[in-house]
């Protein structure tokens, strides 16, 4: 059964080793300082959730942002757990995060940014399909990545009431 929490600086060894499952999507992370800057300043913030099962993680995410507009900084989920709903609990965690429980208002919206349509992980990651499968919809294209592959925003904004 998976566990969504806070991370801590104690899981840093289990989130590097979840980077380097997906470093050739996202280009060079384990070894790069600016990332592990980013992981510290995330968990000090509480900003940075992981999923477990057992003593193993599942995903991890990092988040940011204020109303009205939030931000998914980096999500990932483990090859072996992808498909038993960690990415669905770590983003339901956030959005609950991010509102206080309260729930995302009609005029607030999360961001995250995502693989291009003709990017070679878009398929293969699962990264676009399970965005979608959420709610969130394609936005404008954003910045290459740092492997040089194109990337695209995508938002989830909660539908207003007809």
């Amino acid at each position: 059964m998976l566990r969504v929490r806070s991370a801590t600086e104690a899981d840093l060894p289990g989130i590097l080793e979840l980077a380097g499952e997906v470093e050739h999507w996202f280009g060079p992370m384990v070894a790069e300082p600016g990332f592990h800057r980013a992981l510290h300043k995330h968990i000090a913030d509480d900003r940075a959730l992981v999923a477990s099962d057992a003593d193993q993680l599942a995903g991890a995410v990092l988040f940011g942002g204020a109303a009205p507009r939030y931000a998914v900084h980096w999500l990932v989920v483990s090859e072996r757990a992808r498909g038993r709903g960690a990415g669905r609990q770590l983003m339901d965690a956030v959005i609950d995060r991010l509102t206080a429980g309260r729930g995302l208002a009609e005029a607030e919206i999360v961001e995250v940014v995502t693989f291009g349509v003709d990017h070679p992980g878009a398929v293969t990651s699962g990264a676009r399909a399970f965005y979608e499968r959420l709610g969130f919809v394609p936005a404008e294209a954003a910045e290459d990545g740092p492997e040089g592959g194109s990337r695209q925003v995508f938002r989830y904004q909660r539908a207003s009431p007809a």
